[in-house]
C-alpha cells in the first residue's frame, strides 16, 4: 500500500513539478513588504561567498546524510527505494539522537571559522532529509532539545546568537522532505504542510533576523508555496529563497558543480568541501587551491559559492577542514577586491581562466599557460593598462583581432595569477565573450546520427559556447544516439569534459574510430551539467563518438564535448 500510494502521489507531483518550474520565471508572492527584490539581493550577489555546514545524526555513522537512512522513502517510486544493506534500518537510524552528543560544540568557534575564511554567510542544516531537527520546534519531540538528547541545547539558537554578533548572514536549510514524520507524502499530507508551515514559521520568528531559507526539496510535491513565501516574506521582509520549493524564487542552485555562466539571474553552486555533505573519517577533501579556484570560476560565472564543511559527531570542525577555510581567507585578504562586489566575466569562464569585473575593471584569473602568451578575443574598448596584481612585471598588445598578454614564467602563480586590465569605458557594456578551452575539438567538423533542428546541430557542441547545444531529434529512438567529432589528425586525449542539458542520460560510450570500427574506451552512466573524465591511459585518436546507449527522456542534449591533451590535463588534478 505504501509504495503504490506513494506511487501515484509521485506521478500526480511531476505534473505538478512541471508547472510550478518555469526556468528562469521570477516569482514573488504578495507580500506586506514594498522591497525590491533586486534591492534585496544585492548584498548577497556581493558577498559571493558563503559555508555550507551539514550535520546530523548520521554523522555518527559516516555515512551521507538523509539518504543514509533506511525505509519507505515517502514520495519516491520503488526503483529509488533502497535497497537492502544501503541504508541503515529506519527504526535503528531514528533513535541515533539519542547518542548524538556534540560535546565540543562551539557556535562562537565555529563562526571565528568562517569569518577567518571570508565567508560573509552561512547556510545551517536545521533539519534535513531525515527529519531530525537542530532546533528547539514546538511540533515535534524529535529534535535536538528533546529530553531524550543527551546533548539538550539549541544549537540554532547558538548559531544565530554568534553570527549576528559577528556580521555573518544566516540562511537556514529546512528540507521539506521528511522520511521521519507519519503524513509526509500520505494521504493526510496536507497535515505535514501544516507541520512544515510551522516548522518555518518558528524558524523565522524565533532567532532574530534571518536572511535566507534555503529550501532543499528532493520529492516533487506541493507545499502550498505561495501561502508559505507569503507567510515568511511578512515575518522576514528581506529574506532571500532559494528555487527548490515549487518556485523559481530568488535564485538558482546548481548541486556538486560550477554552475553555467548566468548573468540574467542570481545563482550559487553549492559544494561539498570532501565527497560526501556530511562528516566521515578520512573522506577526500579538495584541496585548498581547488577550493580557491572552484570560488573564482563561481565568479567569474556570476554566481555565488557555498562551500560544504562537515562537523565531526562531537561537535568540532576538523583540523584539516580548518586549514583550508584559512588558506581561503588568507587568499581573500590578498585578492578580495577580485571577488567581492563584482560581476561575472566580461570573459566567459573556462578551465584555465576567468573574470570578474568593477566600473573599467577587468581581473582576469589566469589558472593555467599552455603557451608563453594568453591570448583574448577582441573587445570594442581600449585597454589604458594592464597590471599583475599577484606581482611582477607583463607586457600586453591589443588590435582589431585580439589581446596578448605576455607573463614571464617567474611571475605566474601557481593557483592564480591575476592580470587587473583597465579600460576606456564600462566593463558592464562588454557583450560576454568566449574563451578559448583548448579543446582539441574547438570547431572541428562535426555529425550526429540525428538533431532537433538547425538551431541544434552538431558542431554546438564543439563550440565552446555553453550557451548552445546539440539535441537529438525528439524522438524514441534518438534515445540511442551519437555525437562525432574529426580532429584533423590522430591526438593524444587525456580529458574529457562533457556537459549535458538536464540529466537525461543513463548509459554511454566514447569511441574512437581504429581502422574503420568504432572501439570502445570509456563507458559510464550519467554525466549532468559538467562531467569530468580522466582518462587512466591517454587515447590517440582522430575520430571520437559519444555514443548514447540510453537515455531517459526523447532528444538527449549535450552543451559542450570538450577534449584535452596532456598539457591542459594538469588542470584537473587536485
Amino acid at each position: 500500500m505504501c509504495l503504490a500510494l506513494r506511487n501515484v502521489l509521485f506521478a500526480a507531483c511531476v505534473i505538478f513539478m512541471f508547472f510550478s518550474f518555469s526556468p528562469g520565471a521570477e516569482y514573488y508572492p504578495n507580500t506586506k513588504t514594498n522591497i525590491n527584490p533586486n534591492q534585496k539581493m544585492e548584498w548577497w550577489q556581493n558577498a559571493k561567498f558563503g559555508i555550507f555546514i551539514s550535520w546530523n545524526p548520521s554523522s555518527l555513522t559516516g555515512m551521507e546524510m538523509g539518504w543514509s537512512r533506511g525505509g519507505c522513502r515517502a514520495g519516491f517510486p520503488e526503483e529509488l527505494q533502497p535497497k537492502a544493506g544501503e541504508a541503515i534500518p529506519a527504526y535503528i537510524y531514528d533513535n541515533l539522537y539519542k547518542q548524538f552528543d556534540p560535546i565540543l560544540f562551539n557556535a562562537r568557534q565555529w563562526i571565528q571559522y568562517v569569518k577567518e575564511s571570508g565567508a560573509k554567510y552561512i547556510i545551517f542544516t536545521t533539519k534535513h532529509h531525515d527529519g531530525f531537527c537542530f532546533f528547539d520546534t514546538q511540533l515535534t519531540d524529535y529534535k535536538i532539545t528533546s529530553p531524550l538528547s543527551p546533548f539538550g541545547r539549541d544549537i540554532t539558537a547558538e548559531l544565530a546568537k554568534a553570527c549576528q554578533e559577528a556580521g555573518i548572514k544566516i540562511f537556514w536549510y529546512y528540507s521539506p522532505t521528511d522520511w521521519y514524520h507519519p503524513d509526509f507524502c500520505s494521504d493526510n499530507h496536507a497535515r505535514y504542510v501544516e507541520y512544515m508551515h510551522g516548522q518555518i514559521k518558528e524558524l523565522c520568528s524565533n532567532y532574530g533576523k534571518i536572511d535566507g531559507i534555503w529550501f532543499d526539496n528532493q520529492t516533487p510535491t506541493s507545499y502550498d508555496t505561495e501561502k508559505l513565501f507569503s507567510m515568511m516574506r511578512s515575518l522576514q521582509p528581506n529574506i532571500i529563497i532559494n528555487n527548490r520549493c515549487g518556485s523559481a524564487a530568488d535564485f538558482d542552485t546548481p548541486e556538486g558543480v560550477v554552475g553555467r555562466f548566468q548573468v540574467d539571474r542570481p545563482w550559487e553552486s553549492c559544494i561539498p568541501m570532501g565527497t560526501q555533505w556530511s562528516w566521515r573519517s578520512q573522506d577526500k577533501l579538495k584541496s585548498s587551491n581547488e577550493c580557491i579556484t572552484t570560488l573564482i570560476q563561481c565568479a567569474g560565472g556570476g554566481g555565488n559559492l557555498a562551500l560544504d564543511i562537515a562537523p565531526v559527531p562531537d561537535g568540532k570542525i576538523e583540523q584539516r577542514q580548518v586549514e583550508r577555510l584559512k588558506n581561503i581567507g588568507q587568499w581573500l585578504e590578498k585578492y578580495g577586491q577580485t571577488i567581492y562586489g563584482t560581476s561575472g566575466g566580461p570573459f566567459k569562464p573556462c578551465k584555465w581562466a576567468a573574470s570578474t569585473y568593477r566600473d573599467n575593471n577587468i581581473f582576469l584569473h589566469l589558472f593555467g599557460w599552455r603557451d608563453g602568451e594568453v591570448k583574448l578575443p577582441p573587445i570594442n574598448n581600449k585597454i589604458i593598462s594592464a597590471k599583475l596584481l599577484t606581482g611582477g612585471k607583463m607586457e600586453f598588445r591589443q588590435n582589431d583581432t585580439e589581446i596578448v598578454l605576455s607573463v614571464p614564467q617567474e611571475n605566474r602563480h601557481d593557483i592564480d595569477t591575476i592580470v587587473e586590465i583597465t579600460i576606456d569605458g564600462s566593463a558592464k557594456d562588454i557583450v560576454p565573450v568566449n574563451l578559448s578551452s583548448g579543446s582539441l575539438a574547438f570547431t572541428k567538423p562535426a555529425s550526429a546520427s540525428s538533431t532537433y533542428n538547425m538551431d541544434f546541430s552538431a558542431d554546438k557542441a564543439f563550440d565552446d559556447d555553453d550557451s548552445t547545444r546539440w539535441a537529438a531529434a525528439d524522438s524514441n529512438d534518438a534515445r540511442q544516439s551519437r555525437l562525432e567529432v574529426d580532429l584533423g589528425q590522430e591526438q593524444t586525449i587525456s580529458v574529457i569534459l562533457i556537459s549535458e542539458f538536464g540529466s537525461k542520460i543513463q548509459s554511454y560510450e566514447l569511441q574512437q574510430e581504429v581502422e574503420n570500427e568504432w572501439k570502445t574506451f570509456h563507458s559510464g552512466t550519467t554525466i549532468g551539467i559538467r562531467h569530468t573524465i580522466m582518462l587512466p591511459m591517454p587515447v590517440a585518436a582522430q575520430k571520437v563518438r559519444l555514443n548514447i546507449l540510453k537515455s531517459s527522456e526523447n532528444s538527449p542534449s549535450i552543451y559542450e564535448l570538450q577534449l584535452f591533451d596532456s598539457q591542459l590535463a594538469e588542470l584537473w588534478k587536485d
